[in-house]
C-alpha cells in the first residue's frame, strides 16, 4: 500500500497556508488526498464543487494530489480511500485543543488511522479562510495569502475589482 494521507478541511477558500501544508506533506507521503468537507450545518461562500474545482486547478500539475469531496465520518472516508494518516495543520495553541479532541475521537473510531499535525510556515501562522474572506470583502490586498486563481474567484464573489499589488 502506498503511503497516502488525507488532508481534510472546508477550504472555503483554500489559502497559501493550506498549500504550504500540502506541498510539505508531499515530502513525507507518496500521495495526498485533499478531502473537501460537505457540512450541511455551515453556509460556505463557495459551493463544494467550486472548492473542489479551485483546488484541482491549483494542483493540476501535481499528479500525487487528488481532490474529492466527502460527508460523514473522516475515518470512514480515509479507510475507503486506503489512507492510513490524517494530516492536519496547527497554527496556534487555540487550534490544538480542538484538533487534539478530533484526533482522539478518530483514534477511538478507527485505531488504524493516525493523525499527523504539521505547523505552517511562520508567514502563514495567522492565516485562515475566514480572515481571507473578511479582508477581501473589505477590499484589502490578498497578495501572498491565496493563489491568484482563488483571489480572482473571491473578488468575483464579492464583485470587487482586482487588487493584485
Amino acid at each position: 500500500m502506498k503511503k497516502k494521507a488525507v488532508y481534510p478541511g472546508s477550504f472555503d477558500p483554500i489559502t497559501n497556508g493550506h498549500v504550504d501544508i500540502i506541498m510539505r506533506g508531499l515530502k513525507i507521503f507518496e500521495e495526498i488526498l485533499i478531502a473537501v468537507l460537505e457540512n450541511p450545518k455551515k453556509t460556505p461562500l463557495f459551493t463544494t464543487k467550486e472548492r473542489v474545482d479551485m483546488i484541482k486547478e491549483i494542483f493540476a500539475a501535481e499528479k500525487r494530489v487528488e481532490v474529492k469531496s466527502f460527508h460523514g465520518l473522516l475515518v470512514d472516508f480515509a479507510h475507503q480511500n486506503q489512507a492510513r494518516v490524517v494530516m492536519r495543520g496547527l497554527r496556534a495553541i487555540s487550534d490544538f485543543e480542538y484538533e487534539f479532541q478530533m484526533a482522539l475521537m478518530n483514534r477511538k473510531l478507527n485505531p488504524e488511522i493516525e493523525t499527523l499535525f504539521m505547523m505552517p510556515n511562520v508567514k502563514y501562522s495567522f492565516l485562515s479562510s475566514r480572515l481571507v474572506k473578511e479582508v477581501c470583502m473589505l477590499g484589502g490586498c490578498l497578495t501572498g495569502l491565496v493563489p491568484e486563481s482563488v483571489e480572482k474567484r473571491l473578488r468575483e464573489k464579492f464583485k470587487l475589482s482586482s487588487k493584485l499589488t
